[in-house]
């Protein structure tokens, strides 16, 4: 069976996104065991310097480092954009070379450029979403691909 594992710097709160979370992992579970890990965004002053986000980056990417497994797809708007056919594709050739695909949402302040460096980055818009909006969007892009592999009349 795939393994999906979904990195969240941050955690959801809000009842209506968690609702929609346990939906897709319910629909994803036909098709793939999905870990979600919700780690703990570090914490900065009101206005922080750039050197303080990044600082604040590096030790989030110090707890993400051993969580990375398989093939790792890191959502960043500078990624590579996929229609949803072509993500299907895709997500299928990553579990060609690996049964683990990883994906990584970042905090309010992104990611650290040490985990951008040696993974592919993913796009779903040149626009920056909260990480718990992202989240959803992923879970049922994830979603619609296992149905566009499978001949599933979801996607139309």
């Amino acid at each position: 069976m795939y393994k999906i594992n979904i990195i969240c710097v941050g955690s959801l709160k809000e009842k209506h996104f968690i609702s929609a979370q346990n939906e897709y992992i319910k629909r994803l579970s036909r098709f793939c065991s999905i870990n979600i890990v919700e780690l703990q965004e570090q914490p900065l002053p009101q206005n922080p310097t750039q050197n303080e986000i990044k600082i604040a980056l590096d030790k989030e990417y110090l707890q993400i480092l051993p969580l990375l497994k398989g093939k790792v797809l890191v959502c960043d708007f500078r990624g590579k954009q996929f229609s949803s056919e072509e993500f299907s594709k895709d997500l299928i050739k990553y579990f060609d070379t690996s049964n683990i695909v990883t994906f990584v949402i970042g905090s309010s302040y992104g990611l650290s450029q040490k985990i951008k460096e040696n993974n592919t980055l993913i796009s779903f818009s040149k626009m920056t979403f909260p990480h718990h909006l992202m989240r959803i969007f992923l879970e049922e892009q994830i979603y619609r691909a296992f149905c566009i592999n499978n001949n599933i009349a979801y996607h139309k």
